[in-house]
């Protein structure tokens, strides 16, 4: 028994820890890593070095909150409030005993399910914001990003109060993303620029990306959604520029040289790209944003800069290309007609994109032979994520082509020639019933070819039920190795009570106490001399009982 316990316990230990450091430590198993950039023709070094811009980028984590828990106005056991006032109406025993049987049914069959439905939820809001945080402490700890991005839908529901608002905010804060910190409105209220690599403080810095389910989409979008949201999260839309120095010593560097090659991170916030929004104000601060951002960029002939736009809805696409298919649905009249549900952009506000902030007309007598700007760009929304090619084809009339878009690892057209084209990733969910996937984008200069390189790899964890079930395999093995301890402490009380009894075993002859080592023979007396003398007092000892009996 006590074999087969050992053995069922040592597979216990061994299941247990091979599982922890597999959950923690789960990017080396996996090969989690960003991609690394080419070592330069003529260096020192071989291989390849890591990137100097690494940006760490998760989708919709979707905070969820009372919203999703059951309300419990009426009591925990509402079937009880009226109990008392039902028995006191009751006429006579039969009624009170209907009445009696009701209620109690009503307590078993629906309020003790409801409330053990409550504190599940409960458990399982609170182990959901802490799988998502094992991922982003866990893939930030082994892959040592530059930057970090959440591409929106950080919470749950547009329609939750100002109170529970804050209060997913502080979960999100200090749950999700502890030691993560919100863009300073100094960086993001003017068009910041700075040398990549100097400023630490981006490796804490999270970019908040605005999505549907944190203010609503352009029908539901209002001035006070977009105020609480920037408050606690950080502005919807402003940029930030990166200088790449040459040297190996950003802090050194200086801002000075406009040549020096820049990587543009453009936030942008595409719920209000569409009509009719219910705030034209907002609407348009967006598309004077744009237009500020197309006015303050390079030449498009300059290779020298690229541009990352991070947005939250994905960009047109046919049918097929991925999950999601294009939507539109929107509120009736009397509620504004606003967009009230979108899937993607619509083509003519993707359109924008591509031919604004990137300057891709296709025209080959254009700036640049029309190709545009190098850049990426990364959204969120699609659950199941999406990688696509966007391009114009060159089988058309200029004037008559429109953007296509195909999957990028099945895109012939990316393989065949040069044309206009952008790359979309969009980013499958950090939420568990998607694997908890993180995104991993690198940049670096091709200083051989002038331009920028981009990169992307992802890194998926598993759905929450790995989380939980190493956790609590954890804490079972803690509960039997616990008991296991104390049964094991408990017996040895017991034998060393026992040698106790023996040890310190003696006879009273006489008042006069005889020890072991007499009893066992007096090991101390010479030549068994000792158990005689110790029957002898026996005896008398005896004799003398019988004489105070008979007395």
């Amino acid at each position: 028994m006590y074999s087969f316990f050992a053995i069922l316990l040592i597979g216990l230990l061994l299941l247990s820890s091979s599982s922890t450091v597999y959950l923690y430590s789960y990017p080396v198993f996996h090969r989690c890593a960003f991609p690394k950039q080419p070592s330069p023709a003529g260096s020192a070094r071989s291989g390849s070095v890591d990137a100097p811009f690494r940006l760490l980028a998760l989708g919709d984590p979707q905070l969820e909150g009372d919203s999703s828990l059951l309300n419990f106005d009426n009591g925990y056991f509402p079937s009880l409030r009226t109990l008392g006032a039902d028995v006191a109406n009751a006429d006579a025993l039969r009624d009170y005993l209907y009445v009696i049987r009701d209620k109690l049914r009503e307590l078993f069959v629906l309020d003790l399910p409801r409330l053990l439905r409550s504190y599940r939820k409960k458990l399982d809001l609170w182990g959901n914001d802490y799988y998502l945080a094992h991922i982003y402490r866990t893939i930030h700890w082994f892959t040592n990003p530059t930057h970090v991005t959440v591409l929106g839908d950080l919470l749950g529901s547009q329609w939750v109060s100002d109170e529970e608002f804050e209060r997913r905010g502080w979960r999100y804060w200090n749950r999700v993303f502890r030691n993560g910190q919100r863009v300073e409105d100094d960086v993001t209220n003017i068009r910041h620029r700075d040398i990549l690599g100097r400023d630490k403080c981006w490796e804490r810095r999270v970019i908040n990306i605005v999505g549907n389910h944190d203010v609503g989409y352009a029908g539901d979008l209002t001035l006070g959604r977009m105020q609480r949201f920037e408050r606690v999260f950080g502005k919807a839309n402003w940029e930030v520029r990166f200088v790449l120095s040459e040297g190996s010593h950003p802090e050194l560097a200086s801002l000075e040289d406009s040549g020096l090659p820049e990587l543009r991170i453009v936030v942008l916030n595409s719920l209000n790209l569409d009509t009719p929004a219910l705030s034209q104000d907002l609407q348009a601060d967006t598309y004077k944003f744009i237009n500020d951002v197309i006015g303050a960029s390079r030449p498009v002939e300059d290779r020298t800069t690229a541009t990352i736009v991070l947005t939250h809805l994905p960009l047109h696409k046919e049918a097929g290309v991925c999950v999601d298919s294009p939507h539109f649905d929107f509120h009736s009249e009397e509620q504004g007609g606003g967009v009230k549900e979108q899937n993607h952009l619509s083509y003519n506000a993707g359109k924008g994109i591509f031919e604004g902030i990137f300057g891709m007309s296709g025209n080959l007598n254009g700036p640049g032979g029309g190709y545009g700007r190098n850049g990426v760009i990364l959204t969120g929304h699609d659950h199941e994520g999406c990688d696509v090619y966007h391009y114009l084809p060159d089988d058309r009339m200029t004037n008559s082509r429109i953007w296509t878009a195909e999957r990028w690892g099945d895109s012939e057209a990316r393989l065949n020639g040069t044309r206009p084209s952008i790359r979309e990733i969009t980013l499958q969910s950090m939420m568990g019933e998607f694997g908890g996937n993180a995104g991993l984008l690198s940049a670096w200069f091709d200083h051989n070819e002038g331009e920028w390189r981009m990169d992307y790899s992802t890194c998926l964890l598993g759905t929450q039920h790995v989380w939980w079930a190493v956790h609590v395999l954890d804490i079972l093995v803690v509960l039997v190795l616990f008991t296991a301890a104390w049964h094991s402490h408990k017996s040895l009380d017991t034998e060393t009570s026992n040698g106790k009894i023996v040890t310190d075993s003696s006879v009273n002859l006489n008042g006069k106490v005889v020890e072991e080592s007499v009893l066992k023979g007096g090991e101390s007396n010479a030549g068994g001399r000792g158990l005689e003398v110790v029957s002898d007092k026996i005896k008398d000892a005896t004799l003398i009982r019988r004489r105070n009996i008979r007395t």
